[in-house]
């Protein structure tokens, strides 16, 4: 028997509603963190269902840090206004011009990064692994986990979420669309700092803007 209060504390938890709360905790035999799971799973698999609608609303927004140091414009887009008026919504854009000014990322996605660019790292990386006199039988294995940890560095979708590191910008992406019921995209970004390219001494910028989301 799944108690309300267990229904109650998992909707808290994740944002779903009560009769999908009481099927999760059902299918897991009432362990909270298998609900989760769960849930994280039927989300998942609603937001790809979305995946291929047209997003064609949605806001700009920009996120300005340290003074003038960092700036962030950023487009996310929705399928309706109505949705781009939702203030989840609006704080998921807030969070992911937050997210481009601490991790800088290039990419949105990895479909976007130019196979070039990946065939360079690619060579890098095996001769890294050659010169550490790896063998050749696992070399190439490390060569693609390099490249994976690569595409994490800077594909946004792939990068951790700043505010809950448990998971990846495209979870809490996903949560939201499965939440809205809308799907919703991340287009584009552009990320300023001030004098790049010109020597200046190092700061850590990922700190200072999570110095700011915990005042």
């Amino acid at each position: 028997m799944i108690s309300a209060s267990a229904v109650k504390e998992l909707r808290e938890l994740t944002g779903s509603g009560m009769m999908d709360c009481k099927k999760a905790l059902t299918e897991s035999n009432g362990d909270m963190e298998k609900a989760i799971e769960f849930l994280r799973e039927k989300g998942l698999a609603a937001a790809a269902k979305k995946a291929g609608r047209v997003a064609s609303e949605g806001i700009v927004d920009s996120y300005i840090h340290g003074g003038g140091r960092i700036g962030v414009l950023i487009e996310v887009n929705s399928e309706t206004d109505f949705v781009a008026a939702n203030e989840e919504f609006r704080q998921f854009v807030k969070d992911m011009a937050m997210q481009v000014a601490a991790s800088n990322p290039l990419y949105v996605k990895r479909e976007e990064v130019d196979s070039h660019i990946i065939e360079k790292e690619r060579e890098i990386y095996k001769a890294q692994a050659l010169n550490e006199g790896k063998p050749e039988k696992i070399i190439e294995k490390m060569v693609e986990g390099r490249i994976e940890k690569y595409y994490k560095e800077i594909c946004l979708l792939e990068q951790p979420f700043i505010k809950d590191t448990d998971k990846t910008v495209q979870e809490v992406l996903s949560s939201l669309i499965a939440k809205i019921g809308e799907n919703i995209s991340i287009r584009r970004f552009v990320r300023f700092e001030r004098g790049e390219g010109l020597a200046k001494k190092e700061d850590n910028f990922a700190e200072e803007v999570m110095s700011q989301l915990n005042k």
